[in-house]
């Protein structure tokens, strides 16, 4: 069966159609086996028999230009019913947080990330081509991507968050954590502000509270002392607020160079998952999930995009996304815990993630 992926780079006007029509993509064993090779990557958060490290060979590629119609003006696209409003995805949640925070009272870990699944039902099968370019039309900050092949289902995903970036020549990550909700006077920011109006741009500005920042360093902090194994001329910048979607988070930017790049997928072994999707210590935190968590990850808090050594890499982690099937859509989304975090505002913090997916879930007016 064919297997295809479309991506679009973020404030990118073109996205790029792959398809791999013959045989099935290539599955790897670790995500050190992506050393030398290339092609277009779905990484799972854990590997297992259902969920594999995949890589497509694609034998057509195109560059396209994102529609600037309205994705779904012409009733494609299914009307979502919301099933959040049951209350067993929250009861589910308050056991897991109840787990996970105690044995961050403990001292076990400095930090654990807590993800959950929610279900919309589905009137009528999606287009999920239609989808993607509305996916592009509503996000145009983040790095969109859809993926569909026999193993893995179809999935759609609109991420901020940079896994591993370059040329070639010159290559970067990115340490992502910390979320907030923009309020309704805060919907003009951007970084960096673009207003000449003063007095707009200081009510836009965001305060963050110590445990957003906390869970930041933590974050940054592994990123350094993970490229410092791998990689030349290190340098970081930030931390900042960056906006996605409805949503900011704060971010550092780390350039730096590669001796070696036919060694990637032991860069990517070291990185993957970080402790913006995992925690600390990282091998102890990634356990504690698989055993723990309501319900399996799959793909989501994985990696996905195009892998080239000596070309354009563009690897994202893959957040706010959502697996679609024929009558509904499963959508995820997480966020960091520390021993100070509180039960409703995490959860509130997840809610506002899936906005993300289930926006386009509606039919425009």
């Amino acid at each position: 069966m064919t297997s295809y992926a479309y991506y679009r780079l973020p404030y990118a006007g073109t996205y790029t159609r792959l398809v791999q029509h013959e045989g099935d993509p290539i599955r790897l064993r670790s995500y050190a086996e992506l050393n030398g090779r290339e092609g277009f990557v779905f990484a799972p958060f854990a590997m297992t028999d259902e969920c594999p490290l995949l890589l497509l060979q694609p034998d057509e590629v195109e560059e396209l230009e994102v529609s600037s119609e309205e994705a779904g003006a012409r009733g494609e696209m299914a009307e979502g019913k919301e099933e959040s409003a049951s209350c067993m995805p929250h009861f589910n949640y308050h056991i897991d947080f109840a787990n996970f925070h105690a044995h961050l009272c403990t001292g076990e870990f400095r930090k654990l990330v807590l993800a959950r699944r929610d279900e919309t039902i589905l009137q009528e099968q999606p287009d999920v081509v239609q989808l993607f370019m509305r996916a592009c039309q509503m996000y145009p900050r983040l790095f969109i991507a859809l993926v569909s092949t026999p193993v893995t289902g179809t999935w759609l995903m609109a991420t901020p968050e940079i896994l591993l970036d370059g040329d070639g020549e010159q290559w970067k990550t990115i340490a992502l954590a910390g979320t907030m909700q923009l309020r309704e006077d805060q919907l003009a920011f951007d970084n960096p502000l673009h207003s000449a109006n003063e007095a707009q741009e200081e009510k836009a500005r965001i305060a963050w509270n110590s445990k957003n920042i906390q869970e930041q360093r933590y974050v940054a902090t592994y990123i350094i002392e993970t490229l410092e194994q791998f990689a030349t001329s290190i340098d970081e910048q930030g931390p900042y607020t960056a906006r996605a979607g409805h949503l900011v988070h704060l971010r550092s930017d780390f350039s730096f160079k590669l001796p070696d790049t036919q060694h990637l997928g032991s860069l990517l072994q070291a990185l993957h998952p970080t402790p913006a999707v995992c925690g600390l210590p990282k091998r102890e935190a990634w356990q504690f999930i698989l055993r723990n968590e309501f319900a399996p990850r799959r793909y989501y808090s994985g990696f996905v995009g195009p892998l080239h050594p000596d070309g354009n890499t563009h690897l994202y982690v893959s957040l706010r996304c959502m697996e679609i099937r024929p009558d509904r859509c499963l959508l995820y989304a997480g966020g960091g815990l520390l021993r100070d975090s509180v039960e409703q505002l995490e959860w509130e913090e997840t809610e506002a993630k899936m906005q993300t997916m289930r926006r386009l879930l509606h039919k425009p007016k």
